[in-house]
């Protein structure tokens, strides 16, 4: 051989630096690479609408923030209303593994409602553009956005109106009722979400407890209702 081996790499170049096969990184993946322009896309739609509405986006405003032409959009989702859709699903999958993961707490019910809160400040706090997205779009959204939004929350008061049915006292319950009582939890929970984000500065702690009352609340009546 000439000096060299079949990788280019030199006798005195391999022993005498820090190359090594261990440290070399790999070359990224198409795959790698799509999946990265696709989350730009989302993260830069995300930080624009969290400030000014969705509703106000456009195709190229997007493309430019994530470093794109516009073009290569269409390579990732066929509109915005489709990466708008995405977002929701993203946030609120979310949010429904942790509330789920909350509400597997064992314990009595002032446990589960202590850390269903203390989640949902938690949550809020580590993905606030999520929640800005998700409060401005519910209110004053339009179109396929908001629709998803509806959706989304219809599915976490179902899955909160399963999860209710397996404590005691409201086995006896219909599933009517049982859908009413998730969605006054849920309304309480968006309640405290919005709150949170418009809370001045170490207001947190106030905004927490007042949302354990008013679950607390909700419960009182739980043992006196008469489910039909």
């Amino acid at each position: 051989m000439s000096g060299s081996d079949v990788n280019g790499l030199t006798p005195t170049a391999a022993v005498g630096t820090d190359v090594s096969w261990a440290t070399m990184t790999a070359p990224e993946t198409r795959n790698e690479r799509k999946e990265r322009t696709r989350r730009a896309l989302l993260d830069a739609a995300l930080r624009q609408a969290s400030e000014r509405g969705f509703a106000g986006l456009s195709l190229r405003e997007v493309a430019k923030q994530a470093g794109v032409v516009p073009t290569a959009f269409y390579r990732h989702f066929a509109s915005m209303d489709e990466l708008g859709v995405t977002l929701v699903e993203e946030s609120m999958r979310t949010l429904r593994t942790m509330i789920r993961e909350a509400r597997g707490t064992p314990g009595a019910s002032s446990d589960l409602i202590r850390a269903s809160v203390r989640t949902l400040s938690e949550h809020v706090r580590s993905h606030e553009e999520h929640y800005w997205f998700l409060v401005r779009e519910r209110y004053g959204g339009t179109g396929a956005v908001r629709q998803t939004i509806g959706v989304e929350l219809r599915l976490l008061t179902s899955e909160l109106a399963v999860d209710l049915a397996r404590f005691d006292g409201l086995r006896d319950w219909s599933t009517e009722d049982l859908r009413l009582l998730a969605d006054l939890i849920v309304s309480a929970m968006f309640t405290t979400v919005l709150e949170l984000l418009e809370a001045r500065p170490g207001a947190d702690t106030e905004i927490v407890a007042a949302a354990e009352r008013t679950l607390r609340l909700i419960f009182v009546g739980v043992p006196h209702w008469r489910s039909t």
